[in-house]
């Protein structure tokens, strides 16, 4: 379920001191009923997660749609080398207070250019950047208020000028519309899978 966003800003989560200058796009309740204890699991099932085909969701209309995102970026040069974290802008690493520099850091996302930044006991935050955008996703692991939790994902955006803008305004319709319903759809599916499992 989408939330406004002050569903993200208004917790005071870690990664507020380290992303001010970005923008909250985007924040999601996720399907992943759990316990206290449960974000270390679902940061494994998002990092080792795939979609197949290369793509992060598992939906066809998802999949056509990061297709075609791949060879726009390759024909107009937003994913060239140099145009990435520690090339075009540096890690949000070099940010970190000594205390999350110093924890863990959680893994990189398999199936999408996403590294991981830090991971806390209810936070995780990982990290990608092109020509085009310097972007965040920020995981946090909230109480319910019925005695359970459950994960909340919030996109954060650093825009690259004008570029930036008008590229983040025309992908907009298609985040909503084939990306977020199939990223969400998948994360319960596997979280749903994941619980049988255990």
């Amino acid at each position: 379920m989408r939330l406004p966003k002050t569903a993200h800003t208004s917790r005071p989560w870690r990664i507020h001191e380290i992303a001010g200058d970005f923008q909250v796009e985007d924040v999601w309740d996720l399907p992943t009923p759990g316990g206290p204890d449960d974000l270390a699991r679902l940061v494994r099932q998002f990092a080792g997660g795939d979609g197949g085909e290369g793509a992060p969701v598992s939906s066809p209309v998802a999949r056509a749609l990061f297709a075609v995102r791949a060879k726009l970026g390759a024909l107009l040069g937003w994913d060239r080398p140099g145009s990435g974290v520690g090339g075009r802008v540096p890690s949000l690493r070099e940010r970190l207070p000594e205390d999350l520099r110093d924890g863990p850091r959680g893994p990189d996302i398999r199936a999408a250019a996403f590294t991981s930044v830090y991971q806390t006991h209810d936070e995780w935050a990982a990290e990608m950047a092109n020509a085009t955008v310097h972007t965040v996703m920020h995981i946090g692991w909230v109480a319910d208020g019925a005695g359970g939790h459950h994960g909340r994902m919030a996109v954060l955006v650093k825009r690259n000028g004008l570029l930036g803008t008008a590229y983040m305004a025309a992908i907009k319709p298609f985040r909503y519309v084939g990306v977020y319903p199939a990223l969400l759809r998948m994360i319960g599916r596997e979280w749903k899978a994941g619980a049988h499992a255990h």
